[in-house]
């Protein structure tokens, strides 16, 4: 059967949709996904406002993120994640607070009282408020949340108003929480947001024949100046980011691109497609998670503008600082059983390359949010008999540890600190250990990450639950 219920969710057969065992004879039968939780699951997905505000604009550097919410909504998006930016702005200038996007956080913290006449008031002052501290943000954006969006607070209207008021971009996104069934309805909303309100607002101080968008890019722990320092090195532009160390300004003209690279398909090719459809600006779906793949795509990048011999000579210098090394892990590494429980597309990005490149053996992938075509890029890229959860919760993952006792596992931080209670190494694969985890050195960077806590003595120290 390619379905499997598990044992701790027999009071919940629904849930035997949600999980499947790889089985070559029945590629056609499809899991459920991107559906509601089921009501007694223990879901660990995130909400709409977690994908709009925590994952994209939250790693904007320039602007003031502003959560219109009770005091928890503005706290779990703020500084929850590794989103490093650099103080240069496209213009020239040098934005005056290094990480600004990291070091401050902005809310309405809305009270009873505002929940039962309203808190539209208290929006705009805290708009005014926030400029008046901070006059050289670029932009305001502000994100509504499931209590305001319950009273029917008008985010759009206000935000139109501070917009003429100011003299400076206000942007609404309506993200409150029940809007969707994961964050990934948040991903769809920021997107569209971006679109309608910022691309083709501004132009670019200057273009090239060589500019190109990277686009689901969010420079976890680095991996943004990685990737950019291959592709400048290639004779490439980055024109704009979205939104991984980007200024406001770069998403307003994102439409000059001659070329998107969309890196999270998950969370970002709704952009690409909008930008396509209406600039006619083509993209490619890419990915730099392995030594591999980094080759490919900065060959097929070469080959699209005519720069293979550059492409060529990036590879060579940066393949070739790692390639040794590489293998020494690969020998200590073969046969590890590991865990992929991320939130997204990782599953599929890093299921072969971890066991082509560094020997381990993935005998289970998961995600909390993605959809079908994403679910269909796991199964072709795992093994027979590999387990592939839609929506895992936690109880899920004790059993799965029990009975196969894995050597690593990879996930998030909720998942983490379960794995050790059992022993179980893990590596925070959403916001990374020690990063950054892409490309070349990013991918040595894991193999190390990987073999250390595999090999961390402190295993043999103590007495696990499991044991």
């Amino acid at each position: 059967m390619p379905h499997k219920l598990f044992e701790i969710d027999k009071e919940i057969p629904e849930r035997e949709k949600h999980i499947y065992i790889k089985h070559c004879s029945d590629e056609d039968n499809e899991i459920d996904c991107n559906k509601s939780t089921i009501p007694g699951c223990m879901t660990e997905r995130g909400c709409a406002l977690a994908g709009g505000r925590g994952v994209i604009t939250g790693a904007i550097k320039d602007v003031i993120g502003l959560v219109h919410s009770p005091v928890g909504c503005q706290y779990y998006t703020t500084g929850v994640k590794r989103y490093p930016s650099k103080p240069q702005l496209p213009n020239g200038k040098t934005f005056p607070i290094d990480n600004f996007n990291l070091k401050y956080s902005f809310g309405t913290d809305l009270k009873e009282a505002n929940v039962v006449f309203g808190g539209t008031k208290k929006l705009k002052e805290a708009i005014i408020e926030s400029n008046k501290e901070y006059p050289f943000a670029s932009a305001i954006y502000v994100n509504s949340t499931c209590t305001t969006g319950l009273i029917g607070d008008d985010v759009d209207a206000v935000c139109k108003e501070m917009t003429e008021e100011l003299g400076k971009d206000v942007v609404a996104f309506n993200t409150p929480g029940f809007s969707g069934v994961s964050q990934s309805k948040g991903h769809h909303i920021t997107n569209d947001a971006v679109f309608d309100r910022l691309v083709g607002t501004k132009e670019p101080p200057k273009t090239t024949g060589y500019d190109i968008c990277l686009i689901g890019e969010y420079n976890i722990d680095g991996d943004l100046w990685v990737l950019e320092k291959y592709l400048t090195e290639m004779g490439l532009n980055i024109l704009s980011r979205f939104s991984g160390d980007a200024s406001h300004d770069e998403l307003c003209w994102m439409h000059r691109s001659k070329l998107n690279l969309v890196r999270c398909q998950r969370s970002a090719t709704y952009i690409a497609d909008l930008i396509e459809e209406k600039y006619g600006v083509p993209y490619k779906k890419v990915d730099f998670f392995s030594t591999e793949y980094c080759d490919d795509n900065l060959r097929m990048l070469g080959r699209y503008f005519g720069l293979e011999e550059e492409a060529e000579v990036v590879i060579e210098k940066y393949h070739g600082e790692v390639k040794e090394e590489l293998k020494w892990y690969k020998e200590q590494l073969s046969g590890k059983k590991v865990y992929i429980f991320s939130g997204g597309p990782k599953s599929w990005h890093l299921s072969i390359p971890l066991e082509k490149e560094l020997g381990l053996d993935i005998i289970a992938v998961a995600s909390q949010f993605e959809h079908l075509d994403g679910y269909d890029k796991m199964k072709a890229r795992v093994k027979e008999g590999t387990t592939i959860l839609d929506d895992p919760n936690s109880l899920e993952l004790e059993e799965l540890i029990l009975t196969n006792k894995p050597d690593l596992i990879l996930a998030g931080i909720k998942e983490k600190y379960l794995a050790y209670k059992h022993g179980i190494p893990a590596i925070q694969i959403h916001s990374y250990e020690n990063g950054p985890y892409i490309g070349y050195e990013g991918f040595l960077n894991l193999a190390k990450d990987i073999y250390n806590n595999i090999n961390a003595p402190v295993w043999e120290l103590m007495d696990f639950e499991s044991e």
